[in-house]
C-alpha cells in the first residue's frame, strides 16, 4: 500500500504532468504494441480451445471424483458479474449504432450484420480468453499443486529468485487497484449521469461522493460475507434483473429480426475470427481504428485478467480444464451477443422509424436511458438500469476485494476479514480521492487518465502471460505423462 500511496501523492502534486504523461504513454503502447495485442489475443483463444479439446483437458481441478463447487448457473452470474458487468449496459446501443454509422472497413455485409459482428468481436472469445488462461492457470495450481492463490505461485519451480516472484504479486495488486479505483471512480460518474437524465436535475459532487459511499459499503459487506453469502448472491440478483430487462426488450422487439441478425453476426464472427484477430486483409479497421477501439479494449480486457482470472479459479474447484475454458469461453460470450443482438436491432429499427440519425445514441453513459425512453415504463426502466449499474459495480469491486485480500494473507483462498475490511476502506478512499481531484482539476480528465493508465499497467501483464503460459504448458504436459 505505500507504493500506491506514493503515487496517489505524485498524482495530487503534479497533476497535469501526471495526465500528460499517461495520455503519451498509453498512446505510446497501443501504437508499437497494439498488433502484439491481437496476435495475443487470438492465441490465447486458440491455445485455450485446444487444451480443452485435448486430454488435458480431462484434468480435474480438486480431487477425481469431486463435484464442482457451484452449480452451473451459480458459476455463470459469478464470473460474468465480475468480468464484465455494468460496460454490456453502457455500450448496449451506442456501441453497434456506432458501429453501423462508422463501418470499421468496406464489406459486402449489410450494415447492421458487420456492426454486430465487429461488436462481438470486441466483447467476445478473445476478452474472455484472457480471463480464462489466469483463471486456468491459477486454478491448476491452487487445486491441483496445492499452491497459494497468488500470480508468483505460478513461476515458483522455475525463478527462484524471491524478490523477482515478489514484485510479479506487486505488479498484480497495484495494476488490480489501478484498475477497481478507475471502474469506481468511472462507474459512479456514469451512474450519476443517468440518474440526472432520468430526474432532469443536475446532481452534483456531494452526490457522486454518497453513491460512492453507498456503493464501497455495498461491495465491503458483501466481500464480508464471502463467496457462498455475499458475492454469490448478489451476482445472483445482478443476472436475473439483467435478463428480466433482457426478456422485456426483446418480447417489445422485432423479434424475427433480431433471431436473424444473432444467429447471421455470430456465423459471420465465427467464420472470419481468425482475419479479424490479425486485422488481416480486408478486415483491417486502420490504425486509428484499432487504436481507438480494438488495442484499447484488449488492453483494458488484459489488466482486469489477472484478479478477475483468478477470481474465476476461486469459484471453479471441481470442474475440469475442458469445463471451465469452453464455459468461460462459450456461455459468456453467447449471451453477450444476444444481448447486443437484441439492444442494437432494436436501436437500428428505432432509427429507421426516425427517418434520420442526430447522434442520439452516441453518448456512452445517456444511450440507454435515450433508447428506454421510446419504450413503455420508460422511467420504471431507467431506474432498473440505474440500480443493475449499481449492482454490478458492487460485485466487480467486492470480488476484486475478495482477491487483493487472498494476496496480502499469503494466498489464502479464504482471507480474513480483516484484510477484506483493511482493502474496502483503502479502495474506497483512493476512489474519494480520485473523484475529488477530478472536480478540483476540471482541465484535467482524471477519470479517463486513471483508465488510460490500465492500458500501460497491462503491457508486464501481456509479456508475462507469454512466459506463464509457457511454463504453465511445460508443467501440464509432465503432469500428463504421471
Amino acid at each position: 500500500m505505500g507504493i500506491l500511496s506514493i503515487s496517489t501523492l505524485v498524482v495530487f502534486v503534479a497533476t497535469q504532468a501526471t495526465y500528460n504523461t499517461i495520455e503519451l504513454a498509453s498512446l505510446w503502447v497501443r501504437n508499437y504494441f497494439g498488433h502484439f495485442y491481437l496476435y495475443l489475443g487470438l492465441g490465447c483463444v486458440l491455445l485455450l480451445l485446444g487444451i480443452a479439446a485435448s486430454p488435458l483437458g480431462k484434468i480435474k481441478l480438486g480431487k477425481k471424483n469431486q463435484k464442482p463447487e457451484y452449480t452451473v448457473w451459480a458459476w455463470t452470474a459469478m464470473l460474468y458479474s465480475a468480468g464484465m458487468g455494468s460496460g454490456i449496459l453502457l455500450r448496449a446501443v451506442q456501441e453497434p449504432v456506432y458501429m453501423r454509422q462508422n463501418p470499421p472497413y468496406p464489406s459486402g455485409l449489410p450494415p447492421e450484420i458487420l456492426s454486430l459482428e465487429f461488436t462481438f468481436y470486441q466483447w467476445g472469445f478473445t476478452a474472455w480468453a484472457f480471463y480464462g488462461l489466469f483463471a486456468m492457470i491459477i486454478g491448476y495450481y491452487l487445486f491441483v499443486r496445492k499452491k497459494k492463490v497468488l500470480i508468483s505461485s505460478t513461476i515458483e519451480n522455475k525463478i527462484t529468485n524471491k524478490t523477482a516472484r515478489t514484485s510479479v504479486d506487486i505488479m498484480t495488486v497495484m495494476t488490480t487497484v489501478f484498475g477497481l479505483v478507475a471502474a469506481i471512480g468511472l462507474g459512479t460518474t456514469q451512474i450519476m449521469g443517468g440518474i440526472n437524465h432520468i430526474s432532469s436535475s443536475n446532481f452534483g459532487l456531494s452526490a457522486t461522493l454518497f453513491l460512492t459511499t453507498i456503493i464501497s459499503t455495498l461491495a465491503l459487506f458483501s466481500a464480508w460475507k464471502g463467496v457462498n453469502k455475499g458475492i454469490q448472491v448478489l451476482s445472483k440478483v445482478n443476472i436475473l434483473i439483467t435478463l428480466a430487462v433482457l426478456t422485456f426488450t426483446f418480447a417489445q422487439s422485432d423479434i424475427p429480426s433480431v433471431l436473424r441478425n444473432f444467429f447471421s453476426a455470430t456465423l459471420h464472427y465465427i467464420t472470419d475470427f481468425i482475419p479479424l484477430s490479425l486485422a488481416y486483409g480486408s478486415f483491417d479497421p486502420g490504425i486509428d481504428f484499432l487504436t481507438e477501439w480494438t488495442f484499447y479494449y484488449w488492453a483494458f480486457w488484459l489488466a482486469w485478467a489477472p484478479f478477475t482470472g483468478i477470481f474465476i479459479a476461486r469459484i471453479s474447484k471441481g470442474r475440469s480444464l475442458r469445463q471451465l475454458l469452453l464455459g468461460v469461453l462459450i456461455i459468456p460470450s453467447m449471451g453477450t451477443f444476444f444481448w447486443f443482438s437484441v439492444f442494437g436491432t432494436s436501436a437500428f429499427k428505432l432509427i429507421e422509424g426516425w427517418g434520420k440519425y442526430n447522434r442520439e445514441f452516441d453518448g456512452v453513459f445517456s444511450s440507454i436511458f435515450v433508447f428506454f425512453g421510446n419504450y413503455p415504463y420508460a422511467t420504471f426502466l431507467n431506474i432498473t438500469t440505474v440500480i443493475l449499474l449499481i449492482g454490478f459495480l458492487v460485485t466487480s469491486v467486492d470480488s476484486a476485494v475478495f482477491v487483493l485480500s487472498m494476496f496480502s494473507d499469503k494466498g489464502k483462498k479464504d482471507p480474513s476479514k480483516k484484510h477484506r475490511l483493511i482493502w474496502s476502506v483503502f479502495i474506497f478512499l483512493a476512489a474519494i480521492a480520485l473523484i475529488l481531484l477530478g472536480h478540483a482539476k476540471p482541465e484535467v480528465n482524471v477519470l479517463i487518465a486513471a483508465q488510460k493508465l490500465l492500458i500501460i499497467t497491462s503491457l508486464p501483464f501481456a509479456f508475462f502471460m507469454v512466459f506463464m503460459a509457457y511454463l504453465f504448458l511445460k508443467e501440464l504436459m509432465g503432469h500428463q505423462k504421471h
